[in-house]
């Protein structure tokens, strides 16, 4: 381990490197804090800078860069309720809220130090714990990953606890519009009304930035006497959380740095549904569920430790056995094979310097990214001093910008102004907008892991295929956790009511 840990160090400080790790990092973080920028596409547009690399350098790189849009994504997401990347919706619940109080800076502060540990957390597991783990994440199947999925699905009770009905409505109206586009396992167009833009689905992010965005602004322009940025009310710096504030997340960090992780490892999993299992999670064993989405440093903690420890996880399947955790490792992979290396099992036994350029990578560029993203934040800080009646129009500009850049076609433009205009009147009517992301974003991994599940399995009726599935034994623990949590919000107040009953019986 300390041969690994001081060869990768030796590849990072280089001289050279070291300067292009501090450009990847300010690159990844830029990328990832502009709405529409994916992780993904972060790491393809870096991948130019790396032609002239050799494939350990490459790497390095690009993983400093995957990292620090991770983290960037989350800026835009406490400052214009604007998630840079999907695994930063969740940090909207709170981080907006905090802003909006004049606590930009104090959500910043938690949100980089969390984001931090949660990366540098990855790392070492990555380095200690890889050929094991990739070992444990292969036994995991269609169903485990469908039941995981659903883990992610069961907040939608507690999203809002007082309006559980048209929380549940809204998560469902979610999952309906996952379903639209191509059926996973035949190909058959689903709900696409005979346009050929719908065959693909649902793209999340113009959904995502026309249900935060642009709905956002229609509120703030219904409310004429309110039309003031948020950094009127306040003078917001970017400021660190204290060790007293520290301390009191601290099992929150240690929690999602450890499911985040584990999330990340298993092949398809991915940074979004870390970030959003985290949050479920914490909000479950909080002493205080119902401050939630409310501004509290738990819930930036939560999402941003985990999807940053996803980041780091995702690179473990890729090492060890040449399978991309995600969609941003699957980028890496095809840049290391077009500079001839051959991933898989044998990669790092013959070259472990991979795993050590990665390693160091990730440590070195974690630390980087929190000085990175101060100097950033400042900038993005300073823009919600603009009155209210320039920045809105800016916001909805960026936000058209970020749409058409996810395929750089008109419909995605569309379809982020219809999102904004449902996401407006779906608030108006009181449903809850999250819960509809969240059943949009779930939905496609749930179902087509589920379908894959009944389909492997045996068995000659629904029933029996059903128990098949269910007999698994990590399936199966899940998926009564899962009703657990889905039933306890509904069952805690009748429980409730028939204590009371018994007492004035008595």
């Amino acid at each position: 381990m300390f041969e690994l840990l001081t060869s990768g160090l030796a590849v990072v400080f280089q001289p050279v490197m070291f300067i292009l790790l501090i450009f990847a990092v300010f690159l990844g973080t830029l990328f990832g804090a502009l709405p529409g920028v994916s992780a993904t596409m972060a790491v393809t547009l870096a991948i130019p800078f790396t032609y002239k690399m050799d494939a350990v350098n490459a790497i390095a790189f690009l993983v400093a860069t995957y990292c620090a849009s991770i983290t960037g994504g989350g800026m835009t997401a406490i400052l214009f309720k604007i998630p840079g990347v999907p695994s930063s919706a969740p940090t909207t619940y709170d981080g907006y809220p905090m802003a909006q109080r004049g606590e930009a800076g104090k959500a910043l502060g938690i949100q980089l130090i969390c984001s931090a540990i949660g990366g540098m957390f990855a790392a070492f597991c990555m380095l200690l714990l890889s050929p094991q783990l990739t070992q444990a994440a292969l036994s995991f199947g269609p169903a485990e990953l469908f039941a995981i999925s659903f883990m992610g699905l069961s907040i939608l009770t507690s999203l809002e606890t007082d309006n559980i009905c048209r929380t549940i409505i809204s998560g469902l109206l979610g999952l309906l519009l996952a379903c639209i586009g191509l059926d996973p396992l035949l190909g058959v167009p689903r709900m696409t009304f005979g346009t050929r833009f719908l065959t693909s689905g649902i793209e999340m992010i113009p959904v995502m930035i026309g249900f935060f965005a642009v709905t956002e602004v229609l509120k703030q322009t219904q409310k004429r006497s309110e039309l003031k940025a948020v950094g009127e009310v306040a003078q917001m710096k970017t400021e660190m959380p204290s060790l007293k504030e520290l301390l009191s997340v601290k099992w929150t960090i240690a929690r999602c740095a450890i499911l985040g992780t584990v999330i990340g490892i298993l092949p398809g999993a991915g940074a979004t549904i870390a970030a959003f299992l985290c949050y479920s999670t914490e909000q479950k064993l909080s002493k205080y569920p119902e401050k939630f989405g409310t501004g509290i440093i738990d819930g930036i903690a939560a999402p941003e430790t985990g999807n940053n420890a996803a980041s780091g996880g995702s690179m473990v399947p890729l090492l060890s056995l040449g399978i991309p955790g995600g969609n941003a490792a699957a980028i890496m992979m095809s840049a290391l094979v077009l500079k001839g290396v051959t991933m898989g099992p044998l990669l790092l036994v013959n070259q472990p310097q991979f795993l050590s350029a990665t390693f160091a990578s990730m440590l070195v560029s974690n630390v980087i990214m929190v000085f990175a993203a101060i100097i950033i934040a400042r900038v993005f800080v300073q823009v919600l001093k603009i009155p209210y009646s320039i920045l809105g129009p800016t916001i909805i500009m960026m936000a058209t910008i970020g749409a058409y850049a996810t395929k750089n076609t008109a419909v995605d433009v569309k379809l982020m102004a219809i999102a904004g205009l449902v996401g407006f009147v779906v608030v108006t009517c009181k449903f809850n907008s999250s819960a509809l992301i969240l059943g949009l974003v779930l939905g496609v991994i749930c179902e087509s892991n589920l379908r894959r599940a009944y389909t492997i399995a045996d068995g000659d009726t629904l029933m029996q295929v059903t128990l098949n599935i269910l007999s698994r034994p990590v399936t199966g623990v899940i998926m009564i956790v899962c009703l657990i949590v889905l039933l306890n919000p509904v069952l805690k107040p009748l429980l409730g009511k028939l204590k009371k009953s018994d007492k004035a019986t008595v």
